[in-house]
């Protein structure tokens, strides 16, 4: 009998890939869809970077390299961390992967043992509690609504931790939210944290430059949290480098060891080409990330000014990322004629599916994100796309019933 492993079988498939792939069948059947779905800046890599990258293949970086990365990406990475974050690290407090997903995987694999729980506020990142059911952990979600601007509380993270708990998850700007953490806000959740020994925060942070409110805060700064936090970012959101698969984490040097191990079975060090693109991208002007921040608030300001205007949709304003993720729970129960048959609207995820059909807009149901009161719309597309989106969703939510 043809069976897959019970740890395969206890995964979901990424809601976000799926929905962007039915845009891309839907595109390729001739019909103009227009895709908020997917988490990428469309934006292309700045051509410094690329010419960097041209140079590596010139130059021969072609070979297998060192599984945690080459050694001057990551003495670039310490320079990053200490004069934009005000973090010490040394070189061999650093690993490069494939990616930040990569990144955030091993952290869990490497940390959580069968039955150990992991914390996840809610509305979280897709992957996050898969990966914590791939590593045989329990995920314990944490909801933190449209009503509290999508942040948990220390008296929430307090009443969530048990014997079991391994790791709280945080991600800061969010996916799918946008909501960022203060520094008062995330000082009160370390000293919980603080609290109660063997528990580690898995810091992501890869929305770190795209923000909209003073400058990025890291819970890893506050006394004692170096020692307890793996900071997981990279170079795909800030420097347009999706395609490139190139993240690192910065963590104590025993769970780098860990993760380092576990990546030289299963991947092996990242492309070598891509290392050399992401080094000039942290050692060359920082003009591009600046410049890419600016559209992206400048969106920002756009996409919620039109959601804002639309009749049963409750939107509150980013201060991060490029997400807008409005409650639409006022559209469930209502109704629509398609073909012979009238369907009712129950959930999100059935609001996403009217939207691309009716609309022919790509958005993501907030079911994925644990959150079913909500959905995602990614605005990190054109000025003009945001525009004729909104406009479309908007005739599409009146027309139901």
């Amino acid at each position: 009998m043809a069976k897959l492993s019970n740890r395969l079988n206890r995964l979901a498939t990424s809601a976000t890939l799926a929905m962007s792939q039915k845009s891309a069948e839907m595109k390729a059947q001739g019909i103009d869809v227009i895709n908020l779905s997917v988490g990428e800046p469309d934006f292309n890599t700045p051509d410094d970077i690329k010419a960097a990258a041209k140079q590596a293949v010139d130059d021969n970086w072609s070979r297998y390299s060192p599984v945690p990365g080459y050694a001057d990406l990551r003495r670039a990475i310490v320079a990053k961390l200490k004069n934009e974050n005000h973090l010490d690290y040394t070189v061999d407090e650093i690993l490069v992967s494939n990616g930040a997903k990569q990144c955030v995987c091993n952290a869990v694999m490497a940390l959580v043992d069968d039955g150990e729980e992991v914390i996840i506020p809610a509305p979280y990142w897709v992957s996050y509690p898969q990966m914590a059911l791939l590593a045989g952990g329990k995920p314990v979600i944490v909801p933190a609504g449209f009503e509290q601007n999508f942040k948990i509380t220390p008296e929430q993270l307090e009443a969530a931790i048990t014997p079991q708990t391994r790791m709280l998850i945080l991600c800061s700007p969010s996916n799918p939210t946008g909501s960022v953490y203060t520094r008062d806000e995330l000082q009160a959740l370390a000293e919980v944290v603080l609290r109660h020994d063997d528990l580690y925060v898995l810091a992501d942070e890869i929305y770190e430059h795209i923000i909209y409110i003073g400058h990025h805060e890291s819970i890893a700064q506050f006394p004692g949290m170096k020692e307890r936090t793996i900071v997981v970012n990279g170079v795909s959101k800030a420097y347009a480098m999706t395609g490139w698969r190139i993240g690192f984490m910065a963590a104590p040097q025993w769970i780098v060891k860990g993760c380092n191990k576990l990546q030289g079975q299963y991947t092996s060090g990242p492309c070598s080409v891509s290392q050399k693109a992401a080094e000039a991208a942290y050692t060359l002007s920082q003009d591009c990330v600046e410049q890419m921040r600016q559209a992206f608030e400048r969106r920002r300001d756009l996409i919620v000014e039109l959601a804002s205007q639309i009749p049963g949709l409750e939107v509150n304003r980013p201060d991060g990322a490029f997400y807008l993720f409005p409650k639409c729970s006022s559209f469930y129960g209502k109704r629509y004629v398609s073909g012979d048959s009238v369907v009712t609207i129950n959930n999100s995820n059935d609001l996403a599916l009217y939207l691309l059909t009716e609309a022919h807009v790509a958005t993501v149901g907030g079911d994925a994100f644990g959150d079913p009161d909500c959905f995602r719309m990614s605005y990190a597309t054109s000025d003009e796309n945001i525009r004729k989106a909104l406009q479309r969703i908007a005739q599409a939510l009146g027309k139901l019933v």
